[in-house]
């Protein structure tokens, strides 16, 4: 009971909070934090014996992070009945394009001088790099087609269907991470983002054959 009357009074709160005029403003300072971060420990040779690497890895890192904020937001916006969170979900989204941008222009710039030709090479050569490679590329349309006006030109449905591509996406980028991580025989990581992953793709399954059942017991009763 305490606990029903506790929900009921933060509930409103922090809807009210959401939909106030700095919560996006502040969301964005956030998000851009660890960029931040990263730029001022680059300017203070501040990233270890081995910046490139680090650079690298962090960025893919917090890729993989925005990644599991922003397939969050819809679980957690049914569950907690805050349907104001979903107007953070596109910033969150576009912030795990940024990132994986970054992740890319590093390995480019790091790894190959910005080679083309290498980096083909480097592409076709290991599979953990294709794997990479394949979910950023995936990813890109999304990106380009996250605005109002994209939604309208291309029809609701094909935006949805276009948008599940996030589900594939989050799968390579485990499997990216998985392959990345087996050349030192370290997978404590990626467990926990496979996990956390599992759990947001779960419940999304769970929630798609419950609409089923229910539109079928529906038709049921009207027949």
């Amino acid at each position: 009971m305490l606990n029903a009357t506790r929900h009921s009074r933060i509930q409103p709160m922090l809807a009210k909070a959401l939909l106030h005029p700095a919560a996006k403003p502040l969301v964005f300072v956030a998000s851009l934090l660890p960029f931040a971060w990263l730029v001022y420990g680059a300017f203070t040779d501040n990233l270890g014996a081995n910046p490139a690497e680090y650079l690298t890895r962090s960025t893919g890192d917090w890729t993989l992070r925005f990644l599991c904020l922003t397939l969050a937001v819809t679980p957690v916006r049914v569950i907690a009945h805050l349907p104001t969170l979903q107007r953070l979900r596109r910033m969150l989204g576009l912030f795990t394009y940024f990132y994986v941008v970054l992740h890319m222009l590093t390995w480019s710039w790091f790894d190959q001088g910005f080679d083309v030709a290498d980096m083909a090479k480097d592409i076709a050569k290991r599979p953990f790099i294709l794997v990479g490679f394949t979910a950023f590329v995936l990813l890109t349309p999304l990106a380009a087609t996250s605005f109002n006006r994209a939604v309208k030109a291309m029809g609701a449905k094909r935006w949805q269907a276009l948008h599940k591509l996030v589900y594939v996406v989050a799968g390579l980028g485990i499997l990216h991470f998985f392959w990345m991580r087996a050349g030192k025989n370290d997978f404590a990581e990626v467990a926990v983002y496979a996990a956390i992953l599992a759990v947001l793709l779960g419940w999304r399954v769970r929630e798609a054959i419950r609409k089923r059942s229910h539109q079928g017991s529906s038709f049921s009763v009207r027949s």
